[in-house]
């Protein structure tokens, strides 16, 4: 690795790292892309499973952020990470049976339904506005399974599918809804962490220096998340989801008339 293959590996890992504090995300989804493009000297394989040991040291330190601030949810955390490590695993072996286009393709459509939602919950309530029953934990058990099933096929954290269903159907608070995926995102990337490292996948040098930028940026997204007024953060996360899954499903279009 060179100096430059560094520099470029702390700065991906710096802004994957904001973003997963802002976002409630993993990084994955901006660190495997920028590695691709910005160190040649990496393949692809390695591009999609360098990122999953960072996400460890990431998420967590974007959660205690939160959880500092009383903004994790502990019990919902645990139904999905539970049930998000078992469908993480079922995920992992499915891959060669579902197709990944497709599975693109619903995954964008129901980021981009849930992060309308994030975004329309962004308007004022009407003060007779009745609130939502609290969910139980089989709600949460389904999520957590079906973010794991989705982290283990694609590599990522999962929390692009647990903060808009946590934010909008759960009707949990948002900033909640972040630190809550941020707890539960470890669990997820276990499974994907020990196959690609038992195969060889993982540069543990270009690691490091993701690390490196990564975890202060992760603290430095979280508060930057808890220090923005509830309505303004909703249109932020709600927009930079939906832009998410627009490009998304962008690509996976393109592939399909190819």
């Amino acid at each position: 690795m060179t100096a430059a293959d560094a520099v470029w590996g702390v700065a991906i890992g710096l802004l994957a790292g904001v973003l997963s504090g802002m976002f409630g995300v993993g990084g994955g989804i901006v660190m495997t892309p920028a590695i691709d493009a910005a160190i040649p000297t990496v393949t692809p394989i390695q591009a999609i499973a360098t990122p999953l040991p960072v996400i460890f040291p990431t998420s967590i330190t974007g959660a205690y952020t939160y959880a500092k601030a009383g903004e994790v949810d502990r019990r919902a955390a645990m139904w999905m990470g539970s049930l998000g490590l078992i469908g993480s695993v079922v995920g992992a072996f499915a891959t060669d049976l579902v197709d990944p286009t497709l599975l693109l393709l619903a995954t964008a459509a129901l980021l981009g339904w849930q992060s309308v939602g994030i975004i329309r919950g962004a308007r004022p309530k009407a003060s007779g506005e009745r609130r939502s029953v609290a969910p139980g934990p089989g709600t949460y058990a389904a999520i957590g399974a079906g973010a794991g099933a989705i982290s283990g096929l694609l590599g990522i954290g999962g929390g692009l599918v647990m903060v808009p269903l946590l934010s909008g159907w759960c009707r949990m608070p948002l900033k909640r809804a972040l630190g809550t995926s941020l707890l539960t995102i470890p669990a997820l990337v276990i499974p994907g962490t020990i196959v690609h490292a038992a195969l060889g996948h993982i540069d543990w040098g270009l690691a490091v220096f993701l690390t490196i930028g990564a975890v202060p940026g992760a603290r430095i997204g979280a508060t930057i998340a808890l220090g923005t007024a509830e309505q303004r953060l909703r249109r932020i996360v709600g927009s930079g989801m939906l832009a998410i899954a627009v490009l998304y499903a962008g690509q996976q279009l393109v592939v399909l008339l190819r």
